[in-house]
Formats: C-alpha cells, sequence, structure tokens
C-alpha cells in the first residue's frame, strides 16, 4: 500500500499548496482574515482550496479503500489522474472560473471510479467469506 500512501502525501501536500497560494493572495490582494471575499483573484483562489478540501473528502477513502480491496497500482494510477485534473483544475479556475471543465473532470471522474470500484471491490470481497 505504499503506492497509495505516496499518493495520499501528494494530495495532501497538494492542498497544503493550495493553501499557501490563498494566504499569499490575501497579502496581495488585501483581503484581511476573515473576510473570503473582496478581491476577484483572491475569491478564485479561495475557491480553488475549499473544492479541493471537498473532494478530499471522498478522495482518500475511496483511493484506500480501492487500493486494498481492488488494485494498489490501478488506485495509485488513478489516483494521478485526480492530482492532474486538481491541478488543472486550478490554473483554469484562477484563470478564468468557465475554463475549469476539463480539471473538473479529470479530478472528479476519478474519485467515482475509486468510489464504485473500492465499493464494489469490497462487497466482492464480503461476499467470498459467506
Amino acid at each position: 500500500m505504499e503506492l497509495i500512501a505516496i499518493v495520499t502525501m501528494l494530495a495532501l501536500a497538494q492542498y497544503f499548496y493550495f493553501g499557501g497560494k490563498v494566504g499569499a493572495g490575501r497579502g496581495k490582494y488585501g483581503v484581511s482574515a476573515p473576510a473570503t471575499t473582496g478581491h476577484e483573484i483572491f475569491e478564485r483562489l479561495y475557491r480553488v482550496h475549499y473544492h479541493t478540501l471537498e473532494q478530499l473528502m471522498s478522495f482518500i477513502p475511496a483511493l484506500w479503500v480501492f487500493g486494498f480491496y481492488v488494485s494498489e497500482i490501478y488506485g495509485a494510477a488513478i489516483g494521478l489522474v485526480y492530482l492532474v485534473g486538481r491541478a488543472l483544475f486550478s490554473v483554469g479556475y484562477v484563470k478564468e472560473p468557465k475554463s475549469r471543465a476539463v480539471g473538473a473532470i479529470m479530478s472528479g471522474v476519478p474519485c467515482l471510479v475509486l468510489i464504485v470500484g473500492g465499493f464494489i471491490g469490497a462487497v466482492m470481497s464480503y461476499l467470498a467469506k459467506l
């Protein structure tokens, strides 16, 4: 499960990086905490960070369940697609929110695959023990 752990740590590092961009954006665009609005680019940075947190809540457990019950290698590969998608989402959303679709799809579909695949793998494992 080392590959799954590596992808998990990369996802958390990416989230931490996005948080750093929010912090830097506060200074650059003059948005003092606790405000979350005030400059359009800051708001986009903030939304990327927050949306990534929302995705992590499903991505990380699904990644681990998929890796355990289906395949560590495939799970890690799907996880890497998710990470690239999150990066593209970030760049697209900050540049122009309407251009976030490719990144959103490249991070959303892997989450769905991990959730469905992990669920099926866990159910099949359980049924095999009956």
